[in-house]
C-alpha cells in the first residue's frame, strides 16, 4: 500500500463485501419484515442506507441527487421499491469510490462542519458512513433471520 487512498479503498471494498451478505438478501417478499411491530422494516432500513450514504456526500463535496425520506423519519409502512433502494446504495458506494479517487491524502484531514457531530475530519465522516452501513446491514441480517411481516 502506498497511500491513504489505497487504504480507504480497501476499507470501502470490505464494507461492500461484508454488508452484501445481508443487503443481497433483501427482496420484495421480505421487505416488510420487522423484528417487532414497532421496529423499522427491512425495506425502510434498506432505503435509509442508500439515502444516508448519498446525503452524507454533501459534506464530502458531492451534492446528493436524491431526496431524504428516511432520516429522522418513522417507518409508517411506506412501500419503498427495492430496485430503487438498491440503486441508491450502488450510487452511494460509487460516490464514495469517486471521492477517494479524486482526493489527495491530506484532504482526509480537512475539517467539515456537520449538524450531527460538529466539526470533524473527512476521515471521521467517511468512517461513520461505513459504520452506519454496517450497523443497519446488521439490523437487516437479524430481521431476515428472525423477523416477520406484521
Amino acid at each position: 500500500m502506498n497511500s491513504q487512498k489505497e487504504l480507504l479503498q480497501e476499507m470501502l471494498v470490505q464494507n461492500k463485501l461484508t454488508n452484501s451478505f445481508a443487503l443481497d438478501g433483501v427482496t420484495d417478499e421480505n421487505k416488510n419484515f420487522r423484528l417487532t411491530a414497532e421496529a423499522a422494516s427491512i425495506g425502510f432500513i434498506y432505503r435509509h442506507i442508500g439515502e444516508t450514504m448519498n446525503l452524507f456526500g454533501y459534506f464530502l463535496g458531492v451534492p446528493p441527487e436524491i431526496q431524504n425520506t428516511t432520516i429522522g423519519q418513522q417507518d409508517t409502512g411506506q412501500n419503498f421499491e427495492i430496485e430503487t433502494s438498491k440503486s441508491y446504495i450502488d450510487l452511494g458506494y460509487q460516490m464514495l469510490e469517486e471521492v477517494i479517487a479524486n482526493s489527495k491524502d491530506e484532504d482526509w484531514f480537512s475539517q467539515i462542519d456537520t449538524p450531527f457531530f460538529g466539526t470533524v475530519s473527512r476521515m471521521r465522516l467517511f468512517s461513520h458512513i461505513l459504520f452506519h452501513n454496517s450497523h443497519h446491514a446488521g439490523q437487516i441480517s437479524l430481521t431476515l433471520s428472525r423477523g416477520k411481516a406484521f
